[in-house]
């Protein structure tokens, strides 16, 4: 969702950051970035004393789209930080001199709740979930929720749920129908009018290290994430 849809933002001319902060480097991957090879990633500027992101972000093969990459160094972060002062809020000092270059800036995250999702929280204006139409990533999103509302109170007053999104739908199925429908009962208008459908083309996208918006542009896939985009920016989550 985080290649797709900044893709997709970028193909209408915005610019836009993606800072990977999962330590699989998946967003790095998806972008045929290899950040293995890389000397620095988001992990030697969160540790940094005097964090510089300018020598890190590297532009993609995509006009308008950046990327700050991430490798498996990142899973030391919450080991190191564990003990600084305001651990929670090291990504926010790390982005702040860059996110005035961007119309957005997308964090993306691992599947966790631990102090790397705590900071990405903290430092973001706003929140995405993408939401498998499953029914146990239906309990995930509630103690997401939780966190969500903790980091509100207690470190991030301007925090909000943009939206809910939700993938991989199989309207043949009724529990994928089932899971929809309670999601938008639960959610109300959070959850975006466009949702994504399950399709092989992802995968294979993602094996080419390109957005499904540019690896098949006509696939009803590039055409979601294209109407996603477009209703972000309806919404103002996106100048």
């Amino acid at each position: 969702t985080t290649i797709n849809l900044a893709a997709a933002l970028a193909a209408y001319g915005r610019r836009i950051l993606i800072v990977d902060f999962d330590p699989q480097g998946a967003a790095s991957a998806g972008l045929g970035i290899n950040a293995r090879a890389l000397e620095r990633t988001i992990y030697n500027e969160l540790i940094a004393a005097k964090p510089n992101l300018h020598e890190v972000i590297v532009p993609t093969s995509i006009e308008n789209l950046d990327l700050v990459p991430a490798n498996i160094d990142l899973s030391a972060a919450e080991i190191v930080l564990i003990n600084e002062v305001a651990r929670e809020q090291a990504l926010s000092r790390v982005l702040r001199p860059v996110v005035d270059d961007y119309d957005l800036v997308i964090i993306d995250c691992q599947p966790s709740l631990g102090l790397l999702t705590v900071n990405a929280l903290t430092a973001a204006h706003g929140v995405l979930i993408p939401l498998e139409a499953e029914y146990f990533a239906m309990r995930g999103v509630a103690l997401l929720t939780e966190q969500i509302e903790r980091v509100q109170e207690r470190l991030n007053p301007r925090l909000q749920t943009d939206g809910v999104l939700l993938t991989m739908v199989d309207t043949r199925t009724l529990h994928s129908r089932e899971v929809a429908n309670s999601v938008r009962q639960g959610f109300g208008d959070t959850v975006y009018t466009t949702y994504i459908s399950r399709t092989v083309k992802f995968p294979d996208a993602t094996i080419a290290a390109a957005p499904i918006t540019l690896y098949a542009p006509s696939h009803p896939g590039s055409v979601a994430y294209r109407q996603l985009a477009r209703e972000i920016v309806a919404r103002g989550q996106c100048a």
